[in-house]
């Protein structure tokens, strides 16, 4: 039902309708219901949504505390016409049921707490929920098993707790499940492995225990498990958390995993599978802080291989010799038991950025290590033993805990065995210095687009924050400018309207970075369908997967300035395309309703007001008669108690007598034809100049007449002694009569 609020002016109409009714007569109300079924129709499409659909989003909200009252506007009408705030809705009617179905629910970063309501369940045709970054506590529904079309499940980042329901593994059609950042426990239900859409399996920083599901092997298309990827690869994010017993060789057979990054667990006593070499697309393995133990297995043969970090274990041994792949940017054994001599292949490693292998076993590297012909030496340092230590340019060699940093033969060693690792790397976004201090109107949150140069343009961006949750790097300086590529074609923008304002690393590593947005040249701001378009890609994931960069994550898209102030921006609902090719059909029909009727109310109505107005003239020429006066009807109506039955003292075939007293308190008759009875204009003024002649003391006098409203009435002096049938049956006549 529309609140009253949005009804107004409908009701406003039917009241006016209804004013129509009473002027017209009773015999125009066919007319009239025929434009009330028109607005009918009108206000019937208005309730578009599903109903089961719109009770679950009554009972979703009845469940969560919303302080900033960003669900506000859930009690405002149908949910995709009103467009609810985070509520998107299909584009067009279901040919099964003729309703809107929910297609997205994005309630991401509101500041709302409470739980998540088993309602949700209800949202049959849902593909993406997105509650992340929210305070947002209880266990997770297992009705959401029962949303077979969901794409993204997006939970990350509050409180949740409990295990993970056995029914989500109905969800066939799941592309990413986030979950990490919670408070999550159980073991992982080996109903996921019925999860065969999933590619990115996102379970990191809870308290899950138990083995890793071998099952999981069925998951041929998974990109990222961390117990973690971008949409067109696999990834596996299960880091941190209290997983036990050994790590499945089956996964290697995994096709299009890209990550595999499971730190932070307690493979006690177990060794990483050797089979592990035979990974076909891994881009980033990291397994440290697993209390692993055994050797460093083989990880030549896979050559996408950009990211090793293999740190915090007891492994042994020493390292393979055979060559990494080129791609190869980090390399991080530290912390282990290794020994022997650093191979002489890590010399040839055109990308590595950054090697640690501090606090381990070893004592000397031998043979002659020359760098890589393109790669420019930072610091030379020669040994007797003829050991190398190198440093590339943007690349760090660590090698602190080492019997090698005691050597006193070794000219400054101490530049490589410090004992902590430095990861600050920081952006410094230069400033234009031609362009006027404070001359952009900083308080709507327009600043300077950074490309304008000497143009100094101002403009309004838009601010969002991001994160890289997996990178395969180290140091972000080398690939800024293909990251920044990697974001604008993905956008469909120009290189020149993203600036990368500012970077910081996470523990993981992470990166998270602050990105602003620019519109087009000439322009100050970013129109409504631009700011959706944009954070549609951002919240649906629809970026194009990059090995490098790796899965990333939106943790605001919060609208400032002037953007902020447009409604449009922040609901969603259906696009006023859709909305239009809806609800126009209908308003067109209740035109043509509307129309048509208004066309007969029209004539009719003219008709009228001639005959009013005929009345009118009539009225002013009877008023010359003398002694007869011309009564409205609202006088006669009320002098009669509107008509009311106790006041009729007589009936015949003209129509009925009623006593009447008027405002003077003149006691009346008043003779009301029926409508059979009514005659036409001329004949009743006839009628009324013939009676005023009539004269005599045993007859009532014509007092006056009425012809409004359509009525034809009478008004004789009253006779208090009865009627004249009361006369000619009893002994009156005869006073009458003189005897």
């Amino acid at each position: 039902m529309l609140p009253t609020a949005k009804c107004s002016s409908g009701v406003q109409m039917l009241t006016l309708l209804l004013e129509i009714i009473k002027m017209m007569g009773k015999r125009f109300c066919g007319l009239v219901y025929a434009v009330l079924y028109g607005y009918l129709v009108l206000f019937a499409v208005a309730q578009i949504t599903d109903p089961s659909e719109v009770s679950a989003l009554v009972a979703v909200k009845g469940r969560l505390i919303d302080p900033m009252n960003h669900l506000g506007n859930w009690n405002e009408g149908d949910p995709c016409q009103s467009k609810w705030t985070g509520v998107l809705c299909f584009d067009t009617t279901d040919e099964t049921d003729g309703y809107l179905h929910i297609q997205n629910l994005h309630l991401l970063n509101m500041n709302l707490s409470g739980s998540l309501a088993p309602e949700l369940g209800q949202l049959s045709r849902l593909r993406i929920l997105n509650f992340m970054w929210n305070d947002l506590t209880g266990s997770i529904p297992k009705e959401i098993g029962n949303i077979s079309s969901l794409l993204l499940l997006l939970l990350n980042g509050n409180r949740l707790s409990g295990s993970l329901p056995e029914e989500l593994g109905k969800l066939s059609n799941l592309d990413r499940l986030q979950v990490d950042e919670n408070n999550i426990s159980g073991t992982i239900p080996k109903s996921f492995a019925n999860m065969t859409s999933m590619r990115h399996f996102h379970l990191n920083n809870n308290s899950i225990v138990g083995q890793l599901p071998p099952e999981l092997f069925n998951l041929s298309r998974l990109i990222h498990l961390e117990i973690f990827s971008s949409l067109t690869h696999a990834c596996r994010l299960v880091d941190n958390n209290n997983l036990t017993g050994s790590l499945p060789p089956e996964y290697s057979e995994l096709p299009t995993l890209r990550i595999l990054q499971l730190d932070n667990n307690n493979f006690s006593g177990t060794e990483i599978p050797a089979t592990y070499g035979n990974f076909s697309s891994l881009v980033k393995l990291s397994l440290r802080h697993c209390s692993l133990q055994g050797a460093v297995p083989d990880l030549s043969r896979i050559p996408t291989l950009h990211y090793l970090d293999l740190s915090g274990n007891q492994l042994t041994g020493p390292i393979p010799s055979n060559k990494l792949s080129d791609n190869i940017t980090t390399i991080d054994l530290s912390e282990n038991s290794l020994n022997g001599s650093i191979p002489a292949s890590f010399s040839d490693l055109p990308s590595l950025q950054r090697l640690d292998l501090r606090n381990n076993a070893f004592s000397s590297v031998l043979g002659d290590l020359d760098p890589p012909n393109n790669v420019t030496l930072r610091y030379d340092i020669f040994i007797k033993t003829r050991l190398m230590i190198w440093q590339f340019q943007d690349s760090e060699l660590e090698l602190g805990g080492n019997p090698i940093c005691t050597s006193a033969n070794i000219p400054n060693i101490d530049q490589f065995c410090d004992s902590e690792a430095e990861d600050d790397e920081t952006i410094t976004k230069s400033t234009n210095s031609k362009c006027p201090i404070h001359a952009c109107p900083t308080d709507n949150f327009y600043e300077y687009v950074p490309a304008s140069g000497d143009l100094c343009t101002c403009a309004a961006p838009l601010r969002i924050g991001y994160r890289l949750k997996s990178p395969s790097f180290s140091y972000f300086g080398p690939y800024a400018n293909l990251f920044e590529a990697y974001v604008t074609s993905s956008l469909n923008l120009s290189i020149y309207q993203l600036s990368v304002d500012s970077i910081a690393w996470e523990k993981g590593p992470r990166l998270r970075m602050y990105l602003k947005l620019f519109p087009h040249a000439n322009s100050t701001m970013f129109n409504t369908s631009e700011v959706l378009r944009i954070r549609e890609i951002f919240t649906s994931w629809r970026f194009p997967g990059r090995d490098l960069f790796g899965p990333y994550e939106l943790l605001n898209f919060t609208l400032l300035g002037p953007y902020a102030s447009n409604p449009e921006t922040r609901r969603t609902g259906i696009s006023k395309g859709v909305l239009a090719a809806i609800v126009v059909p209908a308003i067109a029909s209740a035109v043509v309703i509307t129309a048509a009727v208004t066309f007969l109310m029209t004539r009719r109505l003219a008709r009228n007001q001639r005959s009013l107005s005929r009345r009118r003239m009539s009225t002013k020429v009877s008023m010359k008669i003398d002694g007869v006066k011309g009564f409205k009807f609202k006088e006669l109506a009320s002098a009669t108690d509107n008509f009311n039955r106790s006041t009729q003292v007589g009936q015949g075939v003209y129509g009925k007598v009623y006593k009447g007293i008027l405002s003077d308190n003149t006691v009346v008759a008043i003779k009301r034809a029926e409508e059979g009875s009514l005659q036409g204009q001329k004949e009743f003024l006839t009628e009324i100049k013939l009676l005023s002649r009539l004269h005599h003391r045993n007859l009532v006098s014509l007092l006056g007449y009425c012809d409004e409203e359509e009525e034809q009435m009478l008004v004789y002096e009253f006779m208090p002694n009865g009627t004249l049938r009361d006369w000619l049956s009893g002994m009156k006549i005869f006073r009458i009569c003189g005897y």
